[in-house]
């Protein structure tokens, strides 16, 4: 998945997940990848400890909105 994308793109990628204001189907619409190849990249380029509170805030926050991420 490093491959396919710069770290220009990587980084915009990261900081459009980590963003409360942007969707997977907007990631996906940019750059082609599906919700789960987004938590894959995320898990390879956040640190542990970030992942899981990512993880943990796109859950709870999707859980007060129908249509987050």
């Amino acid at each position: 998945m490093k491959a396919r994308y710069s770290e220009a793109e990587l980084s915009e990628i990261v900081q459009m997940a980590l963003s409360d204001h942007v969707s997977f189907k907007d990631i996906s619409a940019q750059y082609g990848l599906a919700e789960k190849d987004v938590v894959k990249l995320m898990r390879e380029n956040l640190k542990k400890g970030s992942y899981r509170a990512w993880r943990k805030r796109v859950s709870a926050f999707g859980a007060r909105r129908e249509f987050y991420k």
